[in-house]
């Protein structure tokens, strides 16, 4: 094809650079949504964001060291997971869940206390865990000279043990029935670590605790033998309320406390097997 005269003919190839530069702008303007969509959001660990959640665990007051380490154990393990911890007499924390207090899993001192929340239609199954042992406590000073449980009768010695409905306070009461022995104490307490403070602070010469309770205080109390330890042992049970908004977190805290790691730490802090 000629060229006509006068008439300058487009330049085709000073275009298409253009163009190029273009769709490359283009192309490097979405990269990064493409990039982003592809990636996780924390793409420096390569994994889904954690979940963020907090589960509610109520357990008896003597739990209260062996489960504040595993609740640690549980958030490191779960990051964006909060551990709720809520502690008391076992009798007190079974009334507020039976009353609609909202909880993720509840771990008792006693199968009593434990039938009241199942009994309620609360928990389904739970496990027998852990097993404690009661015991007689006085201060490492003993200033009442305490050497047995007939001591605990003796006048002006000053016992204090848990509330008859709390676990604790049950074991007491089957303690000294077994006895024979009529006790008079000067304080009933709503759980086992109220027992641990009026030893602690001086406003009592025994009491009656866990083995776990004493070993928690290191060398501010110390223990006095009982005749028969068989009638001074129980067995704690620990359950996922059917109710529960974190379903499978509550189980996997509950598989933390079954395993060998969780049960080291419970007998590491004084416990004992569970008895069948």
């Amino acid at each position: 094809m000629e060229t006509k005269p006068g008439i300058a003919r487009p330049s085709r190839p000073s275009s298409r650079p253009s163009r190029l530069r273009l769709g490359l702008l283009v192309a490097l303007a979405a990269a990064p949504l493409v990039l982003g969509a592809c990636s996780p959001s924390d793409g420096a660990s390569g994994t889904a964001p954690a979940e963020s959640a907090t589960i509610t665990v109520m357990a008896a007051a003597s739990l209260t060291e062996p489960f504040t380490e595993l609740a640690a154990t549980f958030e490191a393990e779960h990051p964006g997971v909060t551990v709720n911890l809520v502690f008391d007499g076992s009798s007190t924390l079974a009334t507020q869940l039976v009353e609609g207090a909202p909880a993720d899993v509840f771990a008792s001192a006693s199968q009593a206390t434990m039938t009241e929340v199942t009994d309620a239609g609360l928990i389904t199954d739970p496990e027998n865990f852990i097993g404690n042992q009661l015991t007689i406590a006085v201060p490492s000073d003993n200033p009442a000279g305490i050497t047995s449980l007939e001591d605990l009768v003796k006048p002006g010695v000053a016992v204090v043990v848990c509330a008859p409905e709390v676990p604790c306070g049950a074991l007491a009461v089957a303690v000294l029935d077994a006895a024979g022995l009529d006790l008079t104490p000067v304080s009933q307490e709503q759980n086992v670590k109220g027992v641990v403070t009026k030893l602690t602070t001086g406003d009592a010469d025994a009491g009656f605790v866990y083995l776990s309770d004493v070993q928690a205080e290191g060398d501010a109390l110390k223990t006095i033998a009982l005749p028969d330890t068989k009638v001074a042992t129980t067995n704690y049970y620990i359950g996922v309320l059917d109710g529960s908004s974190h379903t499978d977190l509550a189980r996997q805290f509950l598989a933390l406390v079954s395993s060998a790691p969780g049960q080291q730490v419970l007998h590491d802090a004084g416990f004992s097997d569970a008895q069948s």
